[in-house]
């Protein structure tokens, strides 16, 4: 049987990409061994490839309160909310990587509130979950239920901004049928 595309929409060619974006997407199949799809569907659009992994990085990578993994568990629980098929698998694998623990992506997807998780974090995914689906029901009273597990303005503004980056990646992804690579299933497990 072959293999279904990974896009609905054109996926370039590396070699014809703006030179920043094919460096890039090289330097990611050098680190992990593969090309994640995300990086060739969304390079059907340099402009936007660009300001999407700009903000990406910010988000995922920058300085704050939150761990890699915490990242990740947002990631994956409000990825699991949107039914993004191709985030809970992607950002599960790296899940399961950040936290060396092969069973706590599966967990967090599909039900978060009963997954190995600690306080903390389980008040963390409610607000994140609430962002994903009622953000226009966020108060006071969930901003004071993160600082009572010890997060700041800037990690609840972080918790919020992910989520919401995550709601607008996961569309995406599901309008573009985006599909997650095969290498993704195995890792970290």
């Amino acid at each position: 049987m072959p293999a279904a595309p990974i896009s609905r929409f054109p996926v370039p060619e590396i070699a014809g990409l703006p030179e920043d974006i094919r460096d890039r997407i090289l330097a990611v199949q050098e680190k992990s061994g593969f090309i994640p799809n995300v990086f060739l569907a969304l390079a059907h659009r340099p402009d936007e490839f660009r300001a999407f992994f700009a903000y990406h990085d910010a988000l995922m990578d920058g300085p704050g309160g939150l761990t890699k993994a915490e990242r990740e568990m947002i990631v994956v629980a409000t990825s699991n909310a949107n039914q993004c098929q191709y985030c809970v698998v992607a950002h599960g694998a790296i899940l399961r990587i950040r936290a060396k623990d092969p069973h706590i992506a599966d967990q967090v997807a599909v039900n978060w509130r009963k997954a190995d998780l600690t306080p903390r974090q389980k008040a963390m995914l409610a607000f994140a979950m609430k962002v994903a689906t009622r953000s226009w029901e966020i108060g006071d009273e969930d901003y004071d239920a993160l600082k009572s597990h010890g997060f700041s303005d800037d990690d609840a503004w972080d918790v919020a901004a992910i989520a919401a980056f995550f709601g607008m990646s996961n569309r995406l992804a599901n309008a573009g049928d985006m599909r997650p690579n095969p290498e993704f299933y195995a890792l970290g497990r």
